[in-house]
């Protein structure tokens, strides 16, 4: 199980990653940042970082305007 935002919880499966984990929470925000167990992850690295079982992920939309 990994918990996503603190109260969202996600089946967790072998190999998951980031990519992954966007996709099942319909997460398509254009600025996102993501930290793995408080450690923040590159963009660039979505597709190949492998989520633990248990872990803590939290999803953060950036928001700008003017």
């Amino acid at each position: 199980m990994i918990i996503v935002n603190g109260n969202n919880r996600l089946e967790w499966h072998e190999n998951m990653t980031i990519t992954d984990i966007l996709k099942a929470m319909n997460y398509s925000y254009s600025l996102i940042v993501v930290s793995v167990n408080e450690k923040i992850i590159s963009e660039e690295d979505y597709d190949d970082f492998v989520v633990k079982d248990n872990a803590q992920v939290k999803v953060i939309h950036i928001c700008h305007g003017g």
